[in-house]
């Protein structure tokens, strides 16, 4: 089987839901330990997620910024958005929200790599995308909102990202996993050893 984790799913005595919010919701369930103790976990319930490192011709990647209020910080980020359909296609999605946030199509995807963001608290599954091969998308702009009204974009060279990450410079998850993922891609077998971008992904099973 090698070195790879496992599903597991510990007895749960009793579950309740605090609070139900638009997008998410908090439960807590009552969770059998290995010693047959009984202890109580708190964690966000998340409909999962997918973002898009989409690499230009020039070996740049389409970038971002946005206000997160949680953090009180404007972060630079990579295209990314909520599986807002239960089964919806994590490919599908990924595509919306690159039209939707920076205007732009790509022609070759692959899946860059699968993470929980912080499965200690929150069950949210993310998917990431490379996008390839990349030209302005057709059709009217996305009307934005809220947070995205103030969006910034930019193009960045790859090697630029990597450096600002490991300087402590950038700390948006996807962009530090994306684009660390794709550094050691290129250092190491190729792209063209990544996966098809409809692997399947069990943390979030979908519709063909």
């Amino acid at each position: 089987m090698g070195f790879q984790d496992t599903p597991e799913e510990w007895q749960v005595t009793a579950t309740e839901t605090p609070f139900t919010g638009n997008k998410t919701s908090v439960r807590t369930d009552e969770v059998v330990m290995p010693d047959g103790t009984v202890v109580r976990r708190d964690y966000q319930v998340h409909p999962g997620s997918v973002a898009v490192l989409a690499l230009d011709d020039d070996n740049r990647v389409v970038v971002l910024r946005q206000y997160r209020h949680p953090v009180r910080h404007k972060l630079w980020e990579i295209p990314a958005g909520l599986l807002d359909v239960p089964g919806e296609n994590p490919l599908r999605a990924a595509q919306r929200e690159l039209y939707e946030e920076a205007y732009v199509k790509a022609e070759d995807w692959r899946v860059l790599t699968d993470v929980y963001t912080t499965p200690g608290g929150c069950d949210e599954a993310v998917r990431i995308f490379l996008a390839r091969n990349l030209s302005e998308a057709d059709g009217e702009r996305f009307e934005v909102s809220e947070e995205e009204a103030d969006m910034e974009l930019a193009r960045v060279p790859l090697q630029e990202l990597v450096r600002g990450v490991l300087a402590g410079e950038l700390h948006n998850n996807c962009l530090v996993v994306g684009v660390l993922s794709l550094a050691a891609v290129l250092a190491g077998d190729g792209i063209e050893s990544l996966r098809p971008a409809d692997a399947p992904w069990p943390a979030r099973p979908f519709e063909a």
